[in-house]
């Protein structure tokens, strides 16, 4: 391209400009420069400005380019993302204001897949969302770090189970696309169809009144022992006071599983292999009892179904 055609952006992620120091140290060197990236509408540079110039500084007439076909907040999204693994790091002060656009640009957008684009923590992003002057709140479904919409509640398992049943051939990759879930997710409900199950979890699928359920519980629930009770409790309070899981992300998450219902995609391998080994015999104890504490849900809410229907 010929260098003189070239324009800078309207809104560049550097808000600084030009580092003239960096430009010299790019126009003496003898190494191959990356082709630059120009946004074929405008002409105007999305990653490479500092190339340019040098070129420029060396008198030379035309740079290697390629052409990007995109809007401007696309193109951005793609300066920021380029600027943040190659050439002059942009500043933290930089990178969290462009966080900030793409939130407002893309308010869909998981904190974590913001979060790898501008070379923040989702942390940091979620602080930024929360923050913002602009309301920019987080999407009922969220836009990955794959690029795919994963939806939140039973709609995406809804949708492929539908899928599977109109193609029970298809790949659960090509459906998990589709309805806008993960790979994971998608095997999930195949095995459920497979197995005669209902496609959405018990704890995800509709809820019957709350009088309902304290009802059959109190009428049909098999009392667990007080003194089984009492070590399951007391085994939960030694993990949490344990400071190899309190005082790692892994360690929280698993607590906070052993006490709540599992959330799904749990990278299973990952969790085991950050788990201490001294504390691994408690944990599987642990959750062989959550185990038997939620097949006597199962059995309870299967004999309350049962009764209800023979009524």
């Amino acid at each position: 391209m010929p260098t003189s055609e070239l324009r800078p952006s309207d809104s560049p992620p550097r808000a600084a400009g030009e580092n003239t120091a960096h430009t010299r140290l790019l126009a003496e060197s003898t190494a191959a420069a990356a082709p630059i990236v120009v946004r074929r509408a405008t002409m105007q540079v999305v990653d490479g400005w500092h190339r340019l110039c040098a070129a420029r500084l060396r008198g030379e007439k035309t740079i290697a380019a390629v052409f990007f076909d995109g809007g401007p907040e696309d193109a951005f999204v793609l300066a920021v993302k380029l600027n943040t693994t190659h050439g002059l790091p942009l500043s933290l002060a930089e990178r969290k204001a462009a966080a900030l656009r793409i939130l407002i640009s893309y308010p869909d957008w998981s904190d974590r897949a913001v979060a790898a684009i501008a070379a923040v923590s989702p942390k940091t992003v979620s602080a930024i969302r929360r923050r913002s002057p602009v309301e920019v709140p987080q999407s009922t479904g969220r836009i990955a770090r794959n690029g795919v919409r994963h939806r939140s509640g039973p709609q995406g398992r809804q949708r492929a189970a539908e899928l599977f049943t109109a193609d029970p051939t298809a790949s659960a990759r090509k459906v998990a696309v589709a309805a806008g879930i993960s790979v994971t997710t998608a095997k999930d409900v195949r095995k459920r169809l497979h197995s005669g199950r209902d496609p959405v979890p018990l704890r995800r699928s509709a809820r019957r009144s709350t009088a309902t359920l304290e009802a059959a519980d109190r009428s049909e629930r098999t009392p667990v022992p007080l003194e089984q009770r009492m070590i399951t409790a007391e085994m939960l309070h030694q993990l949490r006071k344990d400071p190899s899981l309190r005082f790692s992300e892994t360690g929280r998450k698993l607590l906070r599983w052993l006490e709540f219902p599992f959330d799904d995609d749990i990278e299973w391998d990952h969790v085991v292999g950050n788990i201490p080994s001294h504390c691994a015999p408690r944990i599987a104890e642990l959750a062989r009892r959550r185990s038997q504490d939620l097949h006597r849900l199962a059995q309870q809410l299967d004999q309350h179904t049962r009764g209800a229907f023979s009524a």
